[in-house]
């Protein structure tokens, strides 16, 4: 009997959500992945062998349209959905007063819109089967500010996340499906540009991390059978306190 769990992936074609499906195929699972580019979903399946365990799915995760085809797919092809994590996400960092009406419409979509859709048709799902494991990717500059990275909508977003996924915790957790995040720090991928290796002050180890980092958390809470409503930093010890 196959053990092969299913997995839903939004942000899967680079950055954390490519490492994230790298990894889950790695061990035998199946992955569904989200982009908005179906090229881009294909030249990731490329990079990933073509196996046939990776479906792409196409479309933009702030409508919930796509988060019903997301789950329709894995459905047909796979029979169920075990696991949820929703990595899609941007970050814009600026000043207060610098952001725009379209900075605000972007973050509101990618990364509440996109956690919420998902999560919403997960819960109906997971619930009637009984177990599941839903993951969000969050940031651990919503948990400790800091001076230096003025990213007030980052913060406000994803620090609503991170309370959001408590909340989702307790209201499933008699359902047997748990809800946890990891909330990285600065990850050396797409996301933070060619400065990234470069951001390492911020952090008190000083260097960035890696997404095999946070791929080995996001693997800890899918395994785990006994955690929910947690909130994992991955941020090299930023979240721990001052150092600067």
């Amino acid at each position: 009997m196959s053990t092969a769990r299913t997995v839903i992936i939004t942000g899967a074609s680079s950055g954390l959500g490519f490492a994230l499906a790298k990894a889950f195929l790695e061990r035998g699972d199946n992955v569904v992945g989200n982009a908005r580019s179906e090229a881009r979903l294909n030249e990731a399946a490329a990079r990933l062998g073509d196996p046939r365990a990776f479906i792409g799915v196409a479309g933009d995760i702030a409508e919930k349209a796509t988060a019903q085809r997301l789950f329709a797919a894995a459905i047909e092809a796979f029979g169920q959905v075990d696991i949820l994590i929703n990595n899609a996400g941007i970050f814009i960092p600026k000043p207060v007063t610098d952001y725009t009406e379209a900075d605000v419409d972007a973050l509101v979509g990618t990364n509440l819109k996109g956690f919420f859709y998902p999560a919403q048709v997960a819960a109906q799902l997971m619930k009637a089967q009984g177990h599941g494991h839903i993951v969000a990717i969050t940031a651990s500059v919503a948990m400790q500010p800091d001076t230096r990275v003025p990213a007030l909508l980052p913060v406000l977003v994803k620090g609503g996340l991170n309370q959001a996924v408590k909340g989702l915790a307790l209201e499933l957790a008699s359902s047997g499906v748990q809800v946890n995040a990891v909330a990285p720090g600065i990850i050396d991928t797409p996301l933070h540009g060619d400065g990234a290796k470069g951001l390492g002050m911020l952090s008190p180890s000083g260097r960035t991390g890696q997404p095999e980092d946070v791929v080995a958390a996001v693997l800890y809470l899918t395994d785990a059978r006994y955690v929910s409503g947690v909130i994992l930093p991955v941020d090299g010890g930023s979240t721990a306190g001052t150092w600067h």
